[in-house]
C-alpha cells in the first residue's frame, strides 16, 4: 500500500488486537452477495461489523442489469407487457396490469367488464402464489425446511388454473391493452372455485406449522424493527409497511378496475419486526383467496366479450399519465409518457421492492449477523424489481 493511511481506513483494514494488549480498531467490511440464498436474485451488501454486530449496511443494487425501461422505449405497446412481466417474476400478472392499465388510461379506453373482473380475479390469484413463495422461502431461509413443501403444494394447485387459462405458469402474458388475451375455458370458473376450496382447507397446515413455532418466534418477535415513521419516509408499501402500521391499500383507498365494488380487508400489524411482515403476508393471502372467489362469483353473472378490438398498429395518444396498482409486494407505479408513436417515448417503473430495500440501511445497523438473514428475507423483495 502507497501513500498515507487515514485512521477510518486503518478502522475498516485492521483485523483483531494488537500487540501490548492495546485493542486497535476491529471493525470488518464484509460483503453479502452478491449471490446469496436470501437475496431473491444477485444483491450485494457492504456490511461494516464490530465482532457479530453491524455497524454500517450499504445495499449494492444494480447487477442484473435488467434495463427494462430502456427496452420499453423500443417495444411497442403489445412487445412491452412480454418484458414488463418479468422484472418481478413472482407478479407477472400483476405487473402486466399495469402497464396496459397506464395504456388505457391514455387512450381513455373502456374495458368490458367482464375483462375486469377476471382480471381482479386473476390478480388475486397471483397475489396468493407470490405469497406462497415467500411464505415458504423465509422459514427456509432461517433453518425451517419443511414449511417450503407446504407452501409448493398450495402453490400448485393454484398454478395449475392459471396454467390453464392463460398457457404459462409464471409468465402469463394474458393481459392485452383493452381486456385480456381471450376468454377463459369453459367450466374454468368452477375449477377455479374448487381450487381456491382446496387452498383455503390446506393453508392452516402451514399456518399452525409456523406462526407460532417457538424456534422462528425467537428468531423474528422484536427483530428488525422498522417504525411506522421509517416506513413512510422509506417510500415502503405493501405488507412492510402495513406490518409497520401504515394502514395503506390502494385496492381500498384509490380503487382501480372494480374494486370500489368490495369490501377489501387490509391487514395490518403495529410491531414492525420480522414476525408481523410474515403475518401480515400469510393473513393476506387467506383475504386474496376470497376476494378471487367474489370476483368469480361476478364473472359468472355477466356475458359478454373479454377483450376490444384494437387497430393492428396501436398507437396512444400524444401526451403523459401515471397508473399504479398494489402489487403483491407494494405499490407499483407506471409513468408513461407517449409522442403519439407506436412504441413509448417514455415508460418509468416505481416499483415496491426498490423501495422497500432501502430501509435495509436503516434496520440492518445494530443487529447480529445472525439476524441479517432473518431481517433481509422478511424485506420480501425481488431484485430483478430493483433492478429494472
Amino acid at each position: 500500500m502507497t501513500g498515507m493511511t487515514t485512521d477510518a481506513e486503518l478502522r475498516e483494514l485492521t483485523v483483531g488486537t494488537g500487540a501490548g494488549g492495546e485493542q486497535l480498531g476491529t471493525d470488518m467490511v464484509l460483503n453479502i452477495g452478491p449471490q446469496h440464498p436470501s437475496t431473491h436474485g444477485v444483491l450485494r451488501l457492504r456490511l461494516v461489523l464490530d465482532g457479530e454486530r453491524v455497524v454500517s449496511a450499504e445495499p449494492i443494487v444494480g447487477y442484473m442489469h435488467r434495463g427494462a425501461e430502456k427496452l420499453f422505449e423500443v417495444r411497442d405497446y403489445r412487445q412491452i407487457i412480454v418484458l414488463a412481466n418479468r422484472h418481478d417474476w413472482l407478479s407477472a400478472f400483476a405487473n402486466e396490469l399495469g402497464v396496459v392499465l397506464a395504456v388505457e388510461r391514455l387512450m381513455g379506453m373502456e374495458v368490458p367488464e367482464r375483462a375486469t373482473w377476471l382480471r381482479m380475479a386473476l390478480a388475486e390469484l397471483n397475489r396468493v402464489l407470490n405469497h406462497l413463495m415467500f411464505l415458504g422461502s423465509y422459514p427456509l431461509e432461517i433453518g425451517a425446511i419443511t414449511p417450503m413443501f407446504y407452501a409448493f403444494r398450495e402453490r400448485e394447485t393454484l398454478q395449475a388454473v392459471l396454467e390453464e387459462v392463460s398457457g404459462g405458469r409464471i409468465h402469463y402474458m394474458f393481459n392485452r391493452v383493452g381486456g385480456l388475451k381471450e376468454e377463459v375455458p369453459a367450466g374454468w370458473t368452477g375449477r377455479a372455485r374448487t381450487a381456491i376450496g382446496e387452498v383455503r382447507r390446506s393453508m392452516p397446515d402451514l399456518d399452525r406449522l409456523i406462526r407460532r413455532n417457538e424456534i422462528f418466534l425467537a428468531r423474528t418477535v422484536g427483530v428488525g424493527v422498522l417504525s411506522a415513521a421509517q416506513a413512510a419516509a422509506f417510500g415502503a408499501s405493501g405488507p412492510v409497511a402495513r406490518a409497520s402500521g401504515l394502514d395503506l391499500d390502494l385496492r381500498r383507498d384509490e380503487p382501480y378496475l372494480a374494486y370500489d365494488q368490495l369490501e377489501v380487508p387490509v391487514v395490518t400489524r403495529t410491531a414492525g419486526d420480522c414476525h408481523s411482515r410474515f403475518e401480515v403476508l400469510l393473513d393476506q393471502a387467506y383475504v386474496s383467496l376470497d376476494l378471487a372467489e367474489q370476483c368469480l362469483d361476478q364473472v359468472d353473472r355477466l356475458t359478454g366479450p373479454v377483450n376490444t378490438r384494437l387497430p393492428k398498429v396501436l398507437k396512444a395518444p400524444e401526451g403523459h399519465t401515471y397508473a399504479w396498482t398494489e402489487n403483491p409486494l407494494g405499490i407499483n407505479g407506471y409513468y408513461l409518457v407517449s409522442r403519439g408513436e407506436k412504441t413509448p417515448w417514455r415508460l418509468k417503473l416505481r416499483t415496491a421492492s426498490y423501495a422497500n430495500v432501502q430501509a435495509l440501511a436503516t434496520l440492518l445497523p445494530g443487529c447480529l449477523v445472525p439476524d441479517l438473514i432473518a431481517i433481509l428475507g422478511s424485506m420480501f423483495f425481488v431484485v430483478g424489481d430493483i433492478d429494472k
